[in-house]
């Protein structure tokens, strides 16, 4: 257990970083490649554990691929930069200077910890706003840094951050190492009345003992409704579901966005000392989401119907991005298959139900498009209303003009209970 960690300040330092972002409401491309073999040496179990995830559907990835130099995607991340201790009385600055993130030209993304005179630069990179999956599979292969008050880490923070304040909005914590703990790192749930010092916490230490800055290694959480299980390497180490919050609220049902830092300093890790050696790279591979339903197991392909028994459908069976979703009398063809995914994905014709333009405003057109992960294709069927809503917006799926007739498009709308926004899923 961490006793001594603090991060509810920090967090709420990030509040007003995330307010200086020029969030991007576009929709992402899914850079998705070839799955990479597991690391050398990894065990049979771990070996057939990647290989069930990678056999699952990709539904967006960040491959790093690029040349060497230049920044990470901007479509898929931002920068949140400054220093003032962060809540936890870190010592970095963090930047948005290629000195301390940029692509290495090798399919990876470096993260550069440097000290620059008395004091220290890093970077801290964050999808809010453009990727926030719901659920299934997410990993990042990660080769960490090394060092006495260095704390990398892969993380999480609720798509609702900071509208709705930490730790309310909840952290999932996939992978944190402190540099005086080199064979051990640790999985983590902040939330209401679990937070700061006393949050739901485990560990997992290096089954040969030694340091995971050494070589990659993949972490990775299987996230599912009221579960999550954490991996490193394939090998499950902790499953976290609402009895372990107690009577405090789980708030993890929701969309989450990734955060990827390197720390220096701090009340946890402690700080750098003569050991400690700068700079310290984190180098990441990928960072990936599956659903980890593989298209089977929790997810199921079917009809979708409104209340008059119309079907949700793809207008003229077309496969572009953009293509208009409607309605339209049921006819068993392709075009009205949707396959409801564990991951809150509805796709057809191999894309998903989109928002348009990730908009959040009442009459925005849905619409079909790659998937990418975002909020924008995020749905939840609540089974008293049967309302599909889309948490981002917080609006629900109906008809233009309320309209439940042949060929009538789709749009997001004030969610109101009424019947031409009931959906029958398969």
């Amino acid at each position: 257990m961490r006793s001594t960690r603090h991060r509810t300040t920090r967090a709420g330092l990030t509040a007003a970083a995330v307010l200086t972002l020029v969030l991007s409401a576009s929709l992402v491309t899914s850079a998705a490649a070839a799955p990479k073999a597991p690391d050398r040496g990894a065990a049979p179990d771990a070996e057939a554990a990647q290989a069930a995830a990678q056999a699952a559907a990709l539904t967006w990835s960040d491959e790093f691929n690029g040349a060497a130099g230049s920044a990470p995607n901007g479509a898929n991340w931002n920068f949140e930069t400054g220093a003032g201790g962060w809540g936890n009385n870190e010592l970095q600055n963090y930047t948005s200077s290629r000195n301390n993130s940029a692509l290495d030209g090798n399919g990876n993304l470096v993260i550069t910890a440097r000290q620059e005179g008395s004091g220290y630069t890093s970077a801290r990179l964050t999808t809010k706003g453009k990727v926030q999956p719901q659920y299934g599979r997410l990993e990042a292969r990660i080769k960490i840094p090394r060092g006495q008050g260095i704390w990398p880490a892969f993380w999480m923070l609720g798509g609702q951050f900071p509208g709705t304040p930490w730790p309310n909005s909840g952290e999932i914590d996939i992978m944190e190492n402190i540099g005086r703990e080199p064979n051990r790192v640790h999985g983590t749930l902040h939330g209401p009345g679990y937070s700061g010092a006393n949050p739901v916490t485990g560990s997992y230490a290096h089954p040969q003992n030694w340091s995971f800055a050494d070589d990659f290694h993949t972490f990775a959480i299987d996230w599912s409704p009221n579960s999550i299980t954490w991996l490193v390497d394939g090998n499950a180490y902790q499953t976290f579901t609402p009895a372990n919050t107690g009577s405090n609220p789980w708030v993890f049902n929701q969309p989450f966005f990734f955060i990827l830092n390197v720390a220096v300093g701090g009340n946890w890790p402690g700080y750098p000392d003569g050991s400690t050696q700068f700079p310290q790279q984190m180098v990441v591979d990928y960072v990936r989401v599956y659903d980890s339903t593989g298209g089977g197991g929790g997810s199921r392909t079917g009809t979708v119907t409104g209340s008059n028994g119309i079907c949700l459908d793809v207008a003229g069976a077309a496969t572009a991005n953009g293509t208009p979703i409607q309605l339209a009398r049921c006819n068993g063809n392709a075009a009205q298959q949707w396959t409801v995914g564990s991951d809150g994905t509805v796709r057809a014709l191999g894309k998903c139900l989109d928002v348009a333009g990730g908009g959040t405003a009442a009459g925005t057109a849905v619409q079909l498009w790659d998937c990418n992960g975002t909020g924008a294709q995020q749905w939840s069927h609540t089974s008293g209303t049967q309302a599909l809503r889309n948490p981002q917006s917080g609006r629900c799926l109906q008809p233009v003009g309320r309209v439940q007739n042949d060929g009538t498009r789709t749009e997001i709308a004030n969610c109101d209970g009424s019947a031409v926004q009931r959906w029958t899923l398969p």
